[in-house]
């Protein structure tokens, strides 16, 4: 029995970060990056067309933030799981997206193997 694919939609208004991100989720047997965003209001559009099972999302970028795009794909898509993304440690930004229900946190740079392994506790929780 085969499990089926996490979808994941990426976004990020660093095109060099959405291309790394890409590459190394979609290496992945198990994972599928179905949309990339540039900014919050695509990434709110393709969570709610798409609703992947986790959305990759930079808490700051253009059209309002990681924060007002977590709220609004909670809303739309609430079963999508979000992680963070950060490219420096913001307490300011971190809690305005905690305050949106975001858990999970990563911070730029962080190795592969934790990007992986934070998408896959999203997408399938209790399996991790």
């Amino acid at each position: 029995m085969t499990t089926p694919k996490l979808s994941v939609v990426i976004s990020d208004d660093d095109p060099m970060v959405r291309d790394a991100l890409r590459d190394v989720l979609d290496a992945e047997p198990d994972l599928e990056v179905v949309a990339v965003a540039r900014d919050a209001d695509e990434a709110i559009e393709l969570a709610e067309r798409h609703a992947p099972a986790v959305v990759v999302l930079d808490i700051r970028m253009p059209g309002g933030g990681g924060g007002r795009a977590a709220r609004e794909i909670r809303l739309r898509s609430p079963n999508t799981g979000i992680l963070a993304l950060s490219a420096f440690s913001d307490r300011e930004a971190f809690g305005e997206i905690q305050a949106a229900g975001v858990t999970e946190h990563i911070v730029k740079g962080a190795s592969n193997s934790d990007i992986i392994a934070a998408v896959r506790r999203l997408g399938r929780p209790g399996s991790g």
